[in-house]
């Protein structure tokens, strides 16, 4: 029995990293299918986001809010502006990161040079 108690703890660490080993997934690197794939999403995202924000500006444009208290009133101008604001920053972000996956898409075609030691 000591046998064994001494033999296991060994062969379940050598299972454990057995174990670890094969849940590493393989290191895959993204083509460029993937790369335009993910442009062209970003590029559809930015375009519903330019949509929206358009809605937005008309809508706020057509229903400005009039309040007698000039308290409400910078409330309701401050909830305009950042609605308006939030809408295009998503418009913008969406773009950048599309415009960001179309260079990287561009690039993935030329190989990388080979870095020369001093």
């Amino acid at each position: 029995m000591t046998d064994k108690n001494q033999n296991s703890p060994h062969s379940l660490e050598d299972q454990n990293e057995i174990k670890k080993k094969e849940k590493v997934p393989q290191s895959s690197e993204k083509g460029p299918l993937s790369f335009l794939s993910g442009a062209i999403t970003s590029f559809f995202f930015a375009w519903l986001s330019f949509l929206l924000s358009r809605k937005v500006v008309f809508y706020f444009v057509l229903h400005s809010p009039h309040y007698t208290s000039q308290f409400a009133q910078s409330i309701a101008s401050a909830m305009k502006t950042l609605a308006i604001g939030m809408c295009f920053l998503a418009t913008f972000t969406f773009a950048f990161i599309g415009i960001g996956l179309c260079i990287v898409f561009i690039r993935s075609f030329f190989p990388d040079k080979p870095l020369e030691d001093d």
